[in-house]
């Protein structure tokens, strides 16, 4: 009778297993994200946020952070991406409340921590700007999958610099990369609602 009672439970066992995984396969996939089913490890790092604070790796653990690359004299490719993050912020919260969005400026020269602090705040007071000098930017920038160049001479130089937005989840590693949408004419950009459609679905997966 012990053996039959317990081969019972093994099947039971067996059979609610199986349940478990076609309920877990069920769960959407994202549909426009570059997503990691096998999220990446981000390296140790150290920034200085926008208002002077120390910014590592500890900052991203417990949150789910999009991750910019920008500068303020970017004359299009920003102020779009950072408005168009502002009017979905509240979206973004209202799928988790553990969201955050990080602007690492490619222009340290420049962006001091008051010009950041000015300029991050336009868009959102939530929103936080990061700065470091390019011998911590580059590598770092490698390890996002993301890349930038300095192009042109003198004062009025340019940042060539990726449009895309790198999602990292909770454990402080790259879950997935949204890249922009390029039509002729026109300034890249994120589609806001694909974004915040795989953004639920990334979440839901973690």
């Amino acid at each position: 009778m012990n053996k039959v009672f317990f081969g019972l439970i093994a099947i039971a066992a067996a059979a609610i297993g199986v349940i478990s995984f076609k309920a877990i396969t069920k769960l959407p996939s994202p549909e426009y994200a570059l997503y990691y089913q096998q999220s990446r490890v981000i390296k140790p790092f150290e920034l200085s946020d926008h208002h002077g604070q120390s910014f590592t790796k500890e900052q991203l653990n417990g949150k789910w952070s999009l991750v910019f690359f920008g500068y303020t004299s970017c004359p299009d490719i920003c102020p779009t991406t950072l408005q168009n993050l502002n009017f979905i912020y509240d979206d973004l919260k209202a799928i988790t409340q553990h969201s955050q969005v990080l602007l690492v400026s490619v222009d340290p020269q420049r962006d001091s921590q008051e010009k950041l602090a000015q300029y991050i705040a336009y868009f959102n007071r939530e929103f936080i700007a990061l700065r470091a000098g390019h011998e911590v930017l580059f590598p770092f920038a490698r390890n996002m999958g993301l890349m930038y160049a300095i192009s042109g001479e003198g004062d009025d130089y340019l940042v060539d610099h990726s449009a895309s937005l790198v999602l990292v989840n909770p454990a402080g590693k790259i879950a997935a990369i949204f890249k922009p949408e390029q039509a002729v004419g026109e300034v890249p950009s994120i589609d806001s609602d694909k974004l915040l459609s795989d953004y639920q679905k990334i979440v839901a997966l973690y």
